[in-house]
């Protein structure tokens, strides 16, 4: 027999790690190649992951409620060989392997195979990994052993030799802890102690709440957020826009909302101003030629931010009927993940809830977020010096000021305006 390995699938473009919510197979069980084994989270979509193989679970490496970082082996399958000579070898094989990388973990640490999540703690933790034997399979060292490691303050040193905490058992109605290995451990290992009193109700956190807490945490830490607002007249795009509706859903069957034309004005600017299609990349910035808009879709407890490809080329009718069917997926558990994958610039429709002013964090690892708020009647200032009451309405931009500055921002923010005002029957076509 040949074993294969199953390893966790990057299920988005800035995903770095996902958490097995939920196991479909249990060892011994017979699966066929395309077969679900898992269910997977992320801070952006959740996702099954299929079989690469048709064979037999051998193994499953990580139990539910863990996180692994992209690449890590989930689980092994045994598959049939053609050839027994083959077979035997690859037995042979997968033996030493595994032996050796036993052996290099105890007496050759410097030189053995880590995966990310645990490279990254120990260096920013200074754990000494030859000092540490792991409790993963084959004496594997994994991210949950460096992080009861470090909630226990034994912290190993060199010419020392630790043995990783068993975990705990986790007791019914318990909630259990798990830590973004791009959030800070340390953070994790001193969160504070609050008190329950009576009255007081503990909600257990989420895998996908997990998820997005560390992706948030992530972009606060590492992208330097500046914030900038423009207000726009809103009064001719808000006549135009309800002179079609109702005749518009009738035909079309979905909704025209003012959402489809914020996008529209966005995606229209960003191929004006391509700086703002950009991602930080370390050394170097990089500027995306597509312009897929990400739009944020709330749940009851999540957040999801699918996106809309080449949304520069679509008509106002096509962004608003994107936006219907994404919506309609995240709401009814359909989302898939190449729904989620390539957004180059995030939209943010705060004003569905009557938010008129917030400063969005930034949809790592893209440049920028805009907030597009409330609608409202104010009364306004005109050019003849006469106080007339129009629908107005503020934009609101967070930006990562290692890639963008606020000249070329402003100027991109003054654009959507013009598009924006400039709305109407005689000027806009939503086909």
């Amino acid at each position: 027999m040949v074993i294969e390995q199953i390893k966790m699938p990057q299920l988005g473009e800035s995903v770095t790690e996902g958490t097995i919510s939920k196991w479909l197979v249990s060892v011994g069980d017979k699966v066929n190649k395309y077969d679900p084994l898992a269910e997977v989270m992320t801070d952006k979509v959740n996702a099954e992951v299929p079989s690469s193989f048709t064979g037999t679970i051998k193994e499953l490496v990580a139990e539910d409620g863990d996180t692994l970082a992209v690449g890590e082996i989930i689980c092994t399958i045994e598959i049939e060989g053609s050839n027994a000579v083959k077979t035997e070898v690859s037995d042979q094989k997968t033996e030493v392997a595994e032996s050796v990388a036993v052996s290099e973990q105890s007496d050759q640490g410097n030189k053995a195979r880590y995966s990310p999540a645990v490279l990254k703690i120990s260096q920013e933790n200074g754990i000494d990994l030859t000092q540490v034997t792991g409790t993963g399979a084959g004496g594997r060292i994994t991210r949950k052993d460096l992080l009861k490691l470090i909630e226990s303050g034994n912290i190993p040193v060199a010419g020392s030799k630790v043995v990783a905490p068993k975990q705990p058992e986790v007791q019914p109605g318990a909630a259990q802890e798990t830590v973004s290995a791009f959030a800070a451990p340390k953070q994790a290992a001193s969160a504070p102690s609050i008190p329950v009193a009576a009255g007081d109700i503990e909600i257990p956190v989420t895998g996908i709440r997990k998820a997005i807490a560390a992706n948030m945490l992530r972009s606060k830490h590492e992208a330097p957020h500046a914030w900038t607002m423009i207000e726009v007249d809103a009064t001719n795009l808000v006549e135009y826009r309800n002179s079609l509706k109702d005749e518009f859903k009738k035909k079309e069957g979905f909704n025209l909302t003012f959402f489809a034309f914020f996008v529209k004005a966005v995606a229209q600017a960003l191929k004006e101003f391509p700086q703002i299609n950009s991602m930080w990349a370390g050394d170097k910035i990089i500027q995306k030629k597509d312009i897929n808009i990400s739009i944020a879709v709330a749940t009851d407890d999540a957040l999801y931010v699918p996106v809309i490809k080449q949304a520069d080329e679509k008509t106002i009718k096509g962004i608003a009927r994107e936006i219907s069917e994404l919506a309609v997926k995240v709401r009814t558990n359909k989302l898939r993940s190449e729904d989620m994958q390539g957004g180059t610039f995030t939209v943010n429709n705060t004003g569905s809830f009557g938010s008129v002013q917030s400063a969005g964090i930034i949809n790592y690892p893209q440049a920028a977020i805009l907030q597009v708020e409330s609608i409202v009647k104010r009364p306004v200032v005109m050019d003849n010096n006469m106080i007339a009451v129009r629908d107005m309405v503020n934009l609101c931009m967070s930006l990562d000021h290692r890639v963008l500055d606020g000249l070329v921002c402003g100027r991109f923010l003054q654009r959507v305006k013009e598009i924006l005002e400039s709305t109407s029957k005689s000027t806009t076509s939503i086909y």
